[in-house]
């Protein structure tokens, strides 16, 4: 039973932060803020967060490990190179459009972190992402060909898919939505993609 209400109180300060930074950004996650919502001490949110660091990883990393396993999901379950670096594509967008908010946590917070706190915060945070992005690339780079550009590639069909992403997200947050289906223009996109991936399968010697 306490091991359940301990979960609870974790998860409560989690739900917390991440309505702080949906309204307010990195700047607005503080421990005071946190407290004040939840109507408990400050003490209370450093027994299971002792930085704020470790309160942003929390609520990031879960979501970015979310992330990299649809995209390797979705390039070993591939049945050809062409088919790999589209599925991949497909399987990140899908992924960030079904919650916005959880793609600006996740790429959006460190931008936004203007102040010498905000900016170490965000650094160290990035510390905890290579690994998981490493296994993400490494694993695409793999199904496209794991040549010498695979990983470079990889990386690329990441940036095409968080680039869609950013696009939409942006043009939410202002109330000026794309004229075109999001859903619409990841088809497209996926398309392209799986057009130029067999094109060049084909001209390889």
């Amino acid at each position: 039973m306490k091991n359940q209400k301990s979960g609870k109180t974790r998860d409560r300060i989690l739900a917390a932060a991440s309505d702080l930074f949906s309204v307010g950004g990195l700047d607005a996650v503080t421990f005071d803020a946190v407290a004040e919502q939840l109507g408990v001490t400050k003490q209370a949110v450093l027994y299971w967060f002792p930085s704020k660091v470790a309160l942003l990883s929390a609520l990031a990393l879960p979501s970015l490990r979310g992330e990299a396993a649809a995209a390797i999901d979705a390039a070993v379950t591939a049945s050809n190179p062409s088919e790999a670096a589209a599925a991949v594509v497909r399987a990140v967008t899908q992924y960030h459009l079904e919650d916005l908010a959880r793609f600006r946590l996740i790429y959006l917070s460190p931008q936004i972190g203007v102040t010498p706190g905000a900016c170490q915060t965000a650094g160290e945070l990035v510390k905890q992402v290579h690994p998981i992005t490493s296994e993400m690339y490494a694993a695409v780079a793999a199904a496209i060909g794991d040549g010498p550009t695979a990983r470079e590639t990889a990386v690329a069909l990441h940036m095409a898919a968080l680039g869609h992403a950013l696009m939409v997200a942006l043009t939410d947050a202002i109330g000026d939505p794309l004229r075109h289906v999001p859903e619409r223009l990841a088809d497209r996109l996926t398309e392209l993609v799986a057009t130029g991936a067999r094109e060049q399968m084909e001209d390889s010697p």
